[in-house]
């Protein structure tokens, strides 16, 4: 223990588990450009480059190189397992999901029949003999939602007004506080959870301590089973790592351990990097590692995050398209004290896609503010200038929130780092609701009487005073159902899916939230103001039902820093998170919302009518807090003005912004591109924004990936979506076309 934690500052993260303590008494601020930063290792290249080929197969294969179908995944289901066994002792950081890379493993737990339909999709044959085990002897997470579902609930998923629900996959968003399996060791957290459980049912015995004892059971037995996974490789993480790879190791398998075990929707690595320089800083002080060492530890360990899948179904695809494992790693952040949390492993990690070429895993994150150093600002943008890879938050509107040793569990949600768990919410789709506030309840595709029978707008043009009372009733409803639903779907989570793995590195005494969210934002504060400031015309069918409308004169579009719009966005969301907050939530979680639509804005849009804002039937939703398609007239800087006027305190869950940019438009060159960007960037935070993705390409680029995915060069062509990056060609045509069809400023 002393030689672990030599020269290692603090005492209170000695006496108890506190990674805060231990990182804000050890870490070194980097002042500094990235000068210091070395180019890939040969080793590195060469397992990049076998990795690079089994991708190439992957994709020829249609998108799983390999599947499992006899093994039901486990902390120690395989092997060991290695990139290429011939060059396996080229690996600084190993461990695999399965027995082979990109091999998807076999994960019953969340709903057999989707762990099933997800091998036959893809030509594989499921076990004869699991399918008899899951179907008649093991209860799943899926088949206790659906024993449970009132026909009301089931009425409004069959109708897509909530969609995306986790109730056939994992529901993710939880992040285990991976690095202390690094400081501690595993020994010492079974300790601290054993001397937790000896507390519980002192005084009583009621069903939440009976409920609570069994999970910590549950986690104790989760950390002798990683011990046990670590030791496949030839590894004891049973006591703290000694130096910076055993500390990426023991780390990494941390990690691994949760991704054999959960296939969440989301499975973020967190807040890892300035943990991690503290180990690299003193082994380089020590002169036992060289800066170049230091970078192939993380080039490595970014290689096996790019390696991570999962076996998935085809309407998961469809609402989550490009693959994606949101293995969000988060780097940059500003203290409690006001001292900068840069450190030179933040440049490390960036480094990772000049060395091993853009890609969208891990979902690195730059937690930003204008106090950050400048080289760092700088370097940031220039990598969103080359690859379009990163994203950005705003620490300084999270930090008074959630501290500064948040993670962000899944696009752009924060959670406390080994404080919090989060309950995921799918989406509420609002803009159907503004459609039901007009037909009294009734679905424009299936004519199904889905929400109450209130009733309807009778005349032929929809007034707002008319309007704005059913439709305030119509959101009661779903906000209603909403919470219900959710409540419902994570009380059977808990029961037959829990992430016992994960939560065993999350404190006891936990924190949970309750996310929700919200798609089709902008159209919604669209439509109401053509229908205050205009004149909008219903269109009615033969039947007389709403189908059509037709919008006389101007009104004001939100996107336009027109606070006409923007006042109405305010007040759609408060007002949504207020209807929220009536309802109780499970095991008294703290209700939040965000406006994040993922790639299922398509599929969403699909299932939803014509609008008063002139959106036609089927057509894809704006996504996230995104202007709506066409709105934009004034500029990128008026654009992100309308979504900065979003207060964080209402969505607390996250309000994405995805804003594609001309190279021309923000300089001549690379340099004055990123010097450019970064006065964006500053003065768009600044005004409190929460998020941004920035993407920095011609719509030309887009049309002719699109047209020509065989090319080299788009292999690996990265794009942010809505939270999120996805490699370009792994979207479908349709997600390509919506892509295409967003705003691409040419000005700011």
């Amino acid at each position: 223990m002393n030689n672990a934690w030599r020269n290692f500052s603090g005492t209170r993260w000695k006496d108890e588990v506190n990674l805060r303590d231990f990182i804000q008494h050890n870490y070194t601020q980097y002042e500094g450009d990235e000068t210091f930063l070395t180019g890939p290792t040969a080793a590195t290249d060469t397992l990049w480059g076998e990795l690079q080929e089994l991708q190439k197969e992957e994709r020829a294969k249609g998108g799983v190189l390999d599947m499992e179908t006899d093994v039901v995944s486990g902390l120690t289901a395989y092997g060991p397992g290695y990139i290429n066994e011939k060059t396996k002792d080229l690996e600084k950081v190993v461990g695999l999901q399965t027995d082979k890379p990109l091999k998807r493993a076999f994960m019953p737990y969340g709903g057999i029949k989707m762990a099933e339909q997800a091998c036959t999709t893809y030509g594989y044959t499921p076990s004869a003999k699991l399918h008899d085990i899951f179907h008649n002897y093991v209860k799943t997470h899926n088949d206790g939602v659906f024993d449970a579902y009132t026909p009301e609930m089931k009425l409004v998923r069959h109708n897509h007004i909530l969609t995306g629900l986790p109730d056939t996959y994992g529901r993710g968003r939880i992040v285990g506080d991976y690095r202390r399996v690094a400081l501690y060791g595993i020994d010492r957290l079974i300790e601290e959870k054993k001397n937790d459980l000896t507390t519980m049912g002192e005084h009583e015995m009621i069903d939440e301590v009976v409920r609570l004892r069994e999970e910590v059971a549950m986690q104790i037995k989760a950390l002798k089973g990683l011990k046990d996974m670590a030791a496949i490789y030839g590894f004891d993480i049973s006591q703290p790592a000694t130096n910076a790879r055993e500390a990426v190791q023991w780390l990494y398998f941390g990690y691994l351990g949760a991704v054999k075990t959960q296939n969440g929707a989301a499975m973020s690595v967190g807040r890892v990097s300035t943990f991690l320089d503290i180990y690299i800083q003193r082994d380089l002080n020590e002169g036992t590692l060289t800066e170049e060492d230091a970078q192939e530890l993380i080039d490595h360990l970014v290689m096996k995050f790019r390696m991570v899948k999962f076996a998935r179904i085809p309407s998961y695809n469809e609402l989550f398209s490009g693959d994606p494992v949101w293995a969000t790693l988060e780097v940059a952040g500003i203290g409690q004290d006001g001292r900068h949390m840069v450190t030179k492993n933040d440049f490390r990690f960036l480094h990772t896609l000049e060395n091993m070429g853009p890609s969208p895993e891990p979902n690195l994150t730059v937690l930003y503010s204008s106090r950050l150093p400048e080289t760092f600002k700088r370097y940031a943008a220039m990598i969103s200038v080359k690859t379009s890879s990163i994203q950005y938050e705003n620490d300084d509107v999270m930090r008074p929130i959630w501290g500064d040793d948040y993670s962000i569990c899944c696009c752009v949600s924060a959670t406390q780092t080994g404080k919090e768990m989060q309950f995921f919410g799918a989406r509420a789709n609002l803009a159907k609701c503004l459609t039901y506030a007009i037909s009294g309840g009734v679905d424009s595709k299936t004519r199904q009487q889905v929400g109450p029978a209130y009733r309807p707008i009778e005349g032929e043009v929809v007034t707002y005073d008319e309007f704005m009372p059913r439709f305030m009733d119509m959101m009661e409803w779903l906000a209603a159902v909403y919470v219900k639903t959710l409540n419902l779907i994570h009380y059977m989570h808990d029961k037959y899916f829990y992430e016992a793995e994960e939560m065993a590195l999350i404190d006891t005494d936990v924190r949970r939230t309750f996310a929700t969210g919200i798609a089709g934002f902008s159209h919604v504060v669209d439509s109401i103001s053509a229908i205050k400031y205009a004149k909008v015309n219903i269109i009615r069918d033969e039947t007389g039902f709403p189908l059509e409308f037709k919008t006389e004169g101007d009104f004001p579009r939100y996107g336009n820093d027109d606070d006409r719009a923007d006042d109405i966005a305010v007040w759609l969301l408060k007002t949504f998170i207020g209807m929220v907050k009536k309802h109780h939530t499970y095991r008294n979680s703290e209700p939040t919302t965000s406006i994040l639509t993922i790639t299922s804005n398509v599929v969403y849009g699909k299932y939803t009518s014509n609008m008063p804002d002139g959106r036609k039937a089927g057509a894809p939703l704006s996504p996230g807090a995104n202007p709506s398609y066409g709105a934009e007239k004034n500029g990128l800087l008026a654009s992100l003005n309308s979504v900065a006027k979003l207060p964080y305190k209402y969505a607390l869950d996250g309000i994405s912004n995805t804003q594609t940019i001309s190279p021309n438009a923000l300089g001549h060159d690379d340099e004055q591109r990123a010097k450019t960007l970064v006065g964006v960037m500053d003065g768009y935070f600044d005004k409190g924004a929460h998020h941004l993705n920035v993407n920095v390409f011609g719509v030309d680029k887009l049309k002719d990936a699109m047209e020509h995915p065989e090319k080299p060069e788009y292999a690996n062509f990265t794009i942010r979506v809505s939270g999120y990056a996805v490699k370009f060609i792994d979207l479908t045509r349709e997600q390509q076309l919506d892509v295409i069809a967003r705003q691409a400023h040419e000005t700011l």
